[in-house]
């Protein structure tokens, strides 16, 4: 009698805007597909330029525009699929005054009137973020009090090194120590759909589309909403 075949086991490369989600849903997820996986959290620059180098997972979740340049060069196959949409936040450290960040008008000024900032470097809401400052003029003159952060830049504020901290609600949301202040406000915002691609070339295609499957369900939403996402 033939062994039975080995479960399915995929590698992901992830946004790190979707880690607690998998963090939450990633034993049920192998129990209800039969898919082991290993994932790999970073950031959306630096996994695509991984990827156009050559590193091609079975399923990568990156910003939809990601994923859609990396179908547009063949690196993953079409078609893309959207999971959930993002928006950037304000937080403070754990009891500290909450700013005004109602209008556009107030953010700046508190911006201005923060002694420091963090940021995320390569994220998508640093990028975001970096675009508002030239948008605003505030570039050369907040440099000083801005440092960007390739992790969590989150943790530095609610270590009490940075006074605020700008990042993706979803990577806020985890942190210990930390107070929400809010999204940005409307006019500044930007939401980002992360979306997943399947590797052009895997040898896990079923695999894949059972995995991305069961991260779509309905039954994944209101996790996707606890950890301050919305399904795309």
């Amino acid at each position: 009698m033939a062994n039975p075949a080995p479960p399915a086991s995929i590698r992901v490369l992830c946004t790190n805007g979707l880690k607690t989600v998998f963090e939450a849903i990633g034993n049920d997820l192998q129990k209800a597909t039969g898919i082991g996986f290993s994932a790999e959290y970073g950031s959306t620059a630096k996994f695509t330029d991984r990827i156009v180098a050559g590193d091609i997972p079975d399923v990568t979740i990156l910003t939809d525009e990601a994923i859609d340049k990396l179908i547009v060069l063949g690196k993953l196959a079409d078609p893309r699929f959207d999971i959930a949409r993002s928006f950037i936040g304000v937080a403070v450290k754990q009891g500290a005054p909450r700013p005004d960040i109602s209008t556009k008008a107030a953010f700046i000024q508190t911006l201005r009137n923060a002694k420091s900032i963090a940021r995320s470097r390569l994220g998508a809401s640093g990028q975001h973020f970096g675009k508002l400052l030239e948008q605003f003029g505030l570039a050369e003159e907040l440099a000083p009090k801005i440092t960007a952060y390739d992790g969590m830049a989150g943790q530095t504020c609610a270590d009490g090194n940075a006074e605020i901290a700008i990042q993706q609600i979803s990577e806020l949301m985890p942190v210990a120590g930390l107070d929400i202040v809010g999204p940005l406000p409307p006019e500044i915002q930007k939401s980002s759909i992360f979306s997943a691609g399947i590797g052009a070339n895997t040898t896990q295609r079923a695999a894949a589309e059972r995995f991305i499957a069961y991260v779509k369900a309905h039954d994944c939403d209101a996790i996707l909403r606890a950890k301050g996402l919305e399904p795309a």
